[in-house]
């Protein structure tokens, strides 16, 4: 393409200069002006339009000489850049593969060219650290720092992470000659943040993220719950706590895994009211087996409110594994343990599952009933796993067994059951 743009170039120059000569030749000698030339004691002299042309002409000539002189060095340039991009795709193909040995021999030829060495030194990196190759990864890290320190930043955050160093990786984000950051950068940079225990800076970083586009808004939006949650659990004191829930959206603060967080450090903190009123809040307005769990897990007292809320829900959510193993916990917990042995029976029959069977297995241990319990502990270890678990023999009949799996059935005018939300 640009032989044929010199081509073109230098045939509407010739073009010109016929033009030029003709319009030349029907004007007068001196009608505009002469330019005299003096050199080693002569003087040459000619007349304005003609010197004109003979300029352009000389550097119509010079210009072609250059291109002439300069077309193997160019040729030759040409020709490396294309090695350098076959050898790029090659080694990007291997790595792909896993072909690591492949790869890093044709990645480190490819980066001698200037252009490509940006692309092909960070994939070069990662096939050194793949293959153990320390010092090989640690040259080639240097290369690439003094080529593109952005591109050099942000894989070594990438790495320093991996080797679960957040504090190095954050340095190595911070370094001058990588501002500012790219969206890749910020993402690193919030990552390594919440693993510090600063996730309530990183928390501020998401607008930020937000702008950039950095994630897709499905990726961005697990990213704000679960940085959200980060920052509820790393908060110092009450006040600070209750900063970080107040600043957040309405929105974010009904997510359960959020609530849960909030209730979990407020506990922690001897908050107990703002732990409590969080869940009940939460779960008045959108169920959750979790958070219901939680609600009878907290190393709270007031078991009488707890248990007169969880009676409350039990009515619209009879079925509920979590509530009814709450409901066992809270009665546990007010020295009820037949009534507890009660709702244990209903969650395990209801899914409830290794956790049921595990604090059934903690009351008859405490009821002095250990063969009970032991079996409660076997079964406990093998529902996870999907092995078998076993009745209790010889302690509930077949009767009491159909009761602890039905559910309340609320049918309609003509007897069919109504769909539970």
């Amino acid at each position: 393409m640009k032989p044929l743009r010199s081509l073109l170039i230098l045939l509407v120059a010739v073009a010109l200069g016929v033009v030029a000569a003709q319009w030349l030749s029907q004007q007068q000698r001196y009608d505009l002006g002469e330019v005299v030339v003096r050199a080693g004691g002569n003087d040459y002299i000619a007349p304005m339009p003609q010197a004109v042309l003979a300029l352009i002409v000389l550097l119509l000539a010079l210009w072609l000489l250059w291109i002439l002189l300069s077309l193997p060095f160019r040729a030759w340039g040409r020709y490396r850049r294309q090695r350098g991009r076959a050898r790029l795709i090659e080694g990007l193909r291997a790595y792909e593969l896993g072909q690591w040995n492949k790869a890093g021999k044709a990645l480190v030829a490819a980066a001698e060219d200037e252009e490509v060495a940006p692309v092909a030194l960070p994939p070069a990196i990662r096939v050194a650290d793949a293959r153990g190759d320390t010092n090989g990864a640690q040259v080639l890290a240097q290369d690439l720092a003094t080529r593109d320190p952005v591109a050099h930043a942000l894989l070594q955050a990438e790495r320093l992470l991996a080797a679960a160093r957040p504090v190095d990786a954050i340095n190595a984000l911070d370094a001058p000659a990588a501002q500012p950051l790219p969206p890749r950068g910020l993402f690193l940079r919030t990552e390594a943040l919440a693993l510090i225990g600063r996730a309530g800076e990183a928390y501020g970083q998401l607008g930020a993220l937000r702008q950039q586009q950095a994630l897709a808004p499905d990726a961005l939006a697990a990213l704000e719950l679960r940085l959200a949650a980060l920052s509820l659990e790393q908060a110092g004191d009450a006040n600070l706590l209750a900063e970080r829930w107040e600043a957040l959206p309405k929105a974010l603060r009904a997510e359960p895994p959020v609530v849960g967080a909030y209730a979990r450090r407020a506990a922690a903190l001897h908050w107990d009211d703002a732990a409590l009123r969080s869940l009940e809040q939460a779960l008045d307005a959108r169920w959750d087996e979790e958070l219901v769990v939680l609600y009878g897990e907290l190393p709270l007292e007031k078991y009488d409110s707890r248990r007169a809320s969880a009676q409350r829900w039990l009515a619209t959510h009879p079925a509920s594994p979590g509530l009814l193993l709450t409901l066992a916990r809270l009665a546990r917990h007010q020295q009820q343990w037949t009534q507890a042995e009660e709702f244990l029976h209903r969650a395990i029959a209801q899914g409830a599952g290794a956790p049921a069977w595990e604090a059934l297995g903690e009351g008859f241990a405490a009821a002095g009933e250990p063969a009970l319990a032991a079996q409660c502990y076997r079964n406990a270890l093998h529902a996870p796993r999907g092995g078998p678990v076993t009745e209790l023999a010889g302690h509930r009949d077949l009767r009491a067994q159909i009761h602890d799996q039905a559910v309340a059935e609320d049918r309609d005018e003509h007897g069919v059951p109504r769909l539970r939300g």
